[in-house]
């Protein structure tokens, strides 16, 4: 690259990803279920991961849930953060995590300043921050 502005011997990336933290323990991700591979706009989708203490302590993790729309009418984030949640495990200890998107998670404002859900293809992302995460694509239909 003739123009460039950043270091030449480091990553042009941030140290850390949006949502890192550091724990005592690790922990992994699992088995990520969605309710359906297809709804329609008025319809919740119900989102599973198995979290598990992979580590030989106590811990508490930050389970992330991300959303992308593929393709809208205006632009959208490539990575939205939707949903998360607090939990506590055990050494070795497991649980399911749930999640439930509803209509509102999939509103936006077009060009004309209403508010509307674009039938299309989404992805959900669940991890621990925002690079590291389990991955589903689905799609949302008309009503």
């Amino acid at each position: 690259n003739k123009y460039t502005s950043k270091y030449l011997d480091v990553a042009n990336t941030p140290l850390y990803p949006f949502g890192f933290g550091l724990s005592y323990t690790s922990f992994a991700y699992s088995d990520l279920q969605l309710s359906s591979k297809e709804i329609q706009s008025d319809e919740d989708l119900q989102v599973t991961v198995t979290l598990t203490n992979t580590g030989k302590r106590a811990g508490t993790e930050i389970v992330q849930l991300y959303l992308r729309d593929y393709f809208a009418s205006v632009t959208r984030p490539v990575k939205q953060l939707r949903r998360f949640s607090k939990v506590h495990l055990q050494p070795q200890q497991k649980t399911l995590v749930k999640f439930s998107l509803s209509r509102s998670d999939f509103e936006f404002y077009n060009a004309q300043l209403q508010k509307v859900v674009e039938a299309g293809k989404f992805k959900v992302m669940v991890g621990s921050n925002s690079q590291d995460y389990l991955e589903a694509d689905f799609l949302v239909t008309e009503k």
